[in-house]
């Protein structure tokens, strides 16, 4: 995969769009894949008003984790006039129809957060196989040996196999040595915490409790896991990896039941998004999207042109950068979290 100049996109594209010459009024269709998880509302607040700004329209529609749901919603948000899609898919391959469709109708797709496996549909994400490294490497220097569970995201969504990619580049030579041992692995349907939990809960069973470490694909298969430890006494005393930033995460970080939470600002994400949406609404191709970079990594090995930001892990000792970065309040963070436990709770 090519990544010259990876993370210097987001400043280049907002030069690019603050011209003059691409000051049009645009209707921006965005299709959400569900509501579920906190941060889709963040995403959706930074898209929404990076489109407003440059005088825009915003539409969206919520597929309420439904394939077949989402395939309807995106025909009507083109029949509702939408020149550009932010197509955040619930499943990858079944929305390839509608996204065929908007091409064929010369309507600019973004494939948003989630790999669309089409030439013709833009890419946007954070560095997903460096987040599963980010977390691997957190959950490995508190338990360097021992049995590991890993949660991994929905099987319909290419970035739970990133994730576990980016896992097995940190762990590979410890459980080559032995040192490290797969007890249990499986993906996590529509990436709900109540399927995380369930997949824990059998894991546990399986092993006799015997489980050092949980490599979890995101927050919300993090919360379900660190539940299912709880209900066994071993939360805080099992590292375990999440993604995302939510709120409830990071608490679980000040507290000690999760050991990482790799950020992805998601309003950096729904920003650039809404931007190159604009932008190849206004006739840009593909290829002179500022910081643009080739991606052949997927299932189909298509090139695609993407953009990549740059995820930052975060542990005890740097929760003060997401408060100092407005994020989430000091007061959430520390929530029931006993003195002198963590650093910036006091």
């Amino acid at each position: 995969m090519k990544r010259l100049g990876l993370y210097l996109s987001t400043a280049m594209l907002a030069v690019t769009l603050g011209s003059t010459a691409y000051a049009q009024k645009v209707t921006v269709g965005v299709s959400w894949s569900n509501f579920q998880e906190e941060r889709w509302k963040t995403d959706e607040a930074a898209i929404k008003a990076a489109i407003e700004k440059a005088g825009g329209t915003y539409l969206s529609a919520d597929a309420q984790s439904s394939p077949a749901k989402q395939l309807t919603d995106v025909e009507s948000l083109i029949a509702r006039g939408a020149k550009a899609l932010i197509v955040l898919a619930q499943d990858t391959e079944a929305i390839r129809p509608a996204i065929e469709k908007a091409v064929n109708e010369g309507i600019a797709v973004v494939g948003y957060d989630r790999l669309i496996e089409n030439p013709q549909a833009f890419y946007i994400t954070f560095d997903n196989r460096e987040v599963g490294r980010m977390q691997a490497r957190a959950v490995f220097a508190e338990k360097p040996k021992g049995n590991y569970v890993f949660i991994k995201g929905s099987s319909t969504d290419p970035n739970a196999d990133f994730l576990f990619a980016g896992a097995m580049d940190v762990l590979k030579d410890a459980m080559s040595k032995g040192d490290i041992k797969n007890v249990g692995e499986a993906y996590t349907d529509q990436w709900l915490p109540a399927n995380a939990q369930r997949n824990m809960e059998q894991f546990l069973t399986k092993n006799n409790n015997k489980v050092d470490g949980v490599v979890a694909a995101n927050d919300g298969t993090a919360g379900g896991v660190v539940a299912a430890l709880s209900a066994q006494g071993l939360a805080g005393s099992v590292p375990v990896s999440g993604q995302d930033g939510d709120k409830a995460a990071l608490n679980r970080v000040a507290l000690g039941t999760q050991t990482v939470s790799v950020w992805k600002d998601a309003r950096e994400l729904g920003r650039v998004a809404a931007e190159t949406a604009l932008l190849l609404a206004s006739g840009k191709k593909m290829t002179e999207v500022p910081g643009v970079v080739t991606f052949s990594e997927g299932p189909k090995k298509q090139p695609m042109q993407s953009l990549f930001l740059k995820p930052q892990p975060i542990t005890k000792d740097n929760l003060d950068t997401v408060i100092n970065a407005g994020w989430v309040t000091k007061d959430v963070v520390c929530q029931g979290v006993p003195k002198g436990k963590t650093k910036v709770c006091g």
